[in-house]
């Protein structure tokens, strides 16, 4: 790898984790919350994927709260509109994974503009990360709603590579979802996997440059590589 001028993120099971909203679906349908969310977030993800192969954008958000009516319908659950409503405000404040916080800060401090890269909408994306209070650590917060299609697909990982006017084989993108990764790797982004609880990487012809346990590795990766700023 070149030397890094900057980081992407993906943000959505990368930066924060996608299951906090698990308490809030517990609420509704008690001892079921875990379950709710995993049918939840696995619909979510087909539903960017499939829209994006026929060529018919929705937005996130859309997807988010049509993936929870069918999570409803599968799981056979009893959610009104105020409750899918409710549960789907629970995404725009997902938590951020414990060890993220400090280690932004670590990688800010290294003096590297870090960047988030989403399919989430804007609206999303800044909502997560402003109830976070991580917004301070960001320079770009970067929606596929711009080019109305989603990851995987090259269209959206350019857009990083063009706001932040820089090449592709100088920003390293970071992801913990294998299939993000791989995308990101094939459209030319040297790439770091987050591995938090031993998953098997996708076969799709593609390899991670780096493989870490947790954000926080990464910044003692980074740190023996960079001098600080």
């Amino acid at each position: 790898m070149k030397n890094i001028r900057g980081i992407v993120f993906d943000l959505y099971g990368t930066l924060y984790d996608v299951h906090s909203v698990a308490a809030a679906c517990n609420a509704f349908h008690p001892g079921r919350g875990r379950e709710i969310s995993v049918v939840w977030r696995q619909k979510q993800l087909e539903y960017t994927w499939l829209r994006s192969l026929m060529g018919d954008y929705a937005d996130f958000e859309q997807l988010t709260r049509e993936a929870l009516v069918f999570t409803s319908g599968q799981l056979q659950l009893s959610l009104d509109d105020a409750a899918l409503s409710a549960l789907c405000a629970e995404y725009l404040r997902i938590a951020p994974y414990p060890e993220v916080p400090a280690a932004l800060a670590r990688l800010q401090a290294i003096g590297l503009p870090l960047a988030i890269l989403s399919n989430g909408s804007a609206n999303s994306i800044r909502s997560v990360v402003t109830a976070s209070g991580l917004e301070q650590r960001f320079a770009h917060l970067i929606s596929a709603d711009s080019v109305r299609i989603f990851k995987p697909h090259d269209k959206v990982y350019q857009l990083a590579e063009q706001q932040m006017h820089c090449d592709r084989s100088e920003l390293l993108f970071v992801s913990s979802n294998a299939w993000d990764a791989s995308g990101a790797r094939h459209f030319g982004y040297p790439v770091c996997w987050i591995n938090r609880i031993g998953n098997t990487f996708d076969e799709l012809g593609q390899s991670p440059d780096h493989i870490v346990q947790g954000l926080d590795q990464l910044a003692d990766w980074l740190q023996t590589r960079q001098p600080a700023a």
